[in-house]
């Protein structure tokens, strides 16, 4: 009963509540402890509120996950948690995530408040009107790094605004990318939102979004602002991982033909594990560092 109830909350899908943490990362002041501390209560609020929203969206989609050669695992699908259970746990998430948000700080409350509404609208019919999906699913990302500015009153620049939206986008565009694969090779319709997609519209929605991609965080990198703000005009280094990054994506999914979402991708590729890592000890080292003879 405990593997299925973490696997119902989905605690692995935590991750990308650590966008939380970016802008502190990006201002330059991740190591001041109060701030982190914060962050960190942020964190387990944010996370809550998201395993609840996992809850309900596995309620809706009790029958369609039936039909899925993976989904129908999950524990509501597969019956290994009931659904009395599930509402329970709901309510016990809900009210600790928005007990703790309103605890931290009124703005976090509503910015969490925005997040789940949103998630709200998504489970209960969102998500079946195509391209409004993966807007959604996007949005998320900004509300989620808008979650970590409020709770530290730190700033958040327009371009981290646009950097991670693009990349959110971008990770929603290889999710559909996979249900139509596994439309392809199924013959059956795991999402309603899917009759809106074909393989060829999502490959030139990759390849456009890679390309925005890249040429923002370029000029994110040498924007006046940038340099000003950070005191150091040396982050254009960075680029190279970014594109490394990006470019071996695009090899895993058109030449070795392997399943398209990027977060799957992301935990089982090396190569794109360790540019993450040297993308952000590069980044770290000229932000934090700079002060330092070897970047100057």
């Amino acid at each position: 009963m405990v593997k299925a109830i973490l696997q119902l909350i989905r605690p692995k899908d935590w991750a990308k509540n650590s966008f939380l943490f970016l802008p502190l990362f990006f201002a330059g002041e991740l190591f001041q402890v109060d701030k982190i501390i914060a962050l960190v209560w942020g964190f387990i609020s944010f996370s809550c509120v998201a395993s609840s929203i996992y809850i309900i969206n596995d309620y809706r989609d009790i029958e369609d996950d039936r039909k899925h050669p993976v989904k129908k695992f999950r524990p509501l699908a597969s019956g290994t948690v009931s659904r009395t259970t599930a509402i329970i746990l709901l309510f016990i998430l809900l009210v600790a995530g928005l007990g703790t948000a309103w605890l931290i700080r009124d703005k976090f409350l509503f910015v969490l408040g925005i997040y789940f509404l949103l998630n709200l609208g998504y489970s209960f019919g969102l998500k079946t009107i195509p391209v409004l999906d993966i807007l959604i699913l996007a949005s998320g990302f900004i509300l989620r790094i808008k979650a970590g500015s409020v709770i530290n009153f730190t700033p958040l620049s327009e371009w981290i605004v646009i950097m991670v939206f693009l990349l959110a986008l971008f990770m929603a565009i290889g999710k559909r990318r996979d249900d139509v694969l596994l439309k392809i090779s199924s013959g059956t319709e795991m999402r309603k939102s899917v009759k809106g997609y074909n393989l060829e519209y999502l490959n030139v929605l990759l390849a456009l979004v890679c390309a925005v991609i890249i040429v923002a965080y370029f000029m994110y990198t040498m924007a006046p602002a940038t340099i000003e703000r950070l005191g150091t005009h040396r982050l254009y280094y960075t680029c190279l991982f970014v594109i490394a990054g990006i470019m071996r994506y695009l090899q895993i999914i058109f030449v070795q033909a392997d399943a398209g979402s990027p977060t799957k991708i992301l935990y089982k590729d090396l190569f794109i594990k360790i540019t993450l890592l040297l993308w952000m000890a590069s980044f770290a080292g000229i932000l934090y560092l700079k002060d330092i003879t070897l970047f100057e």
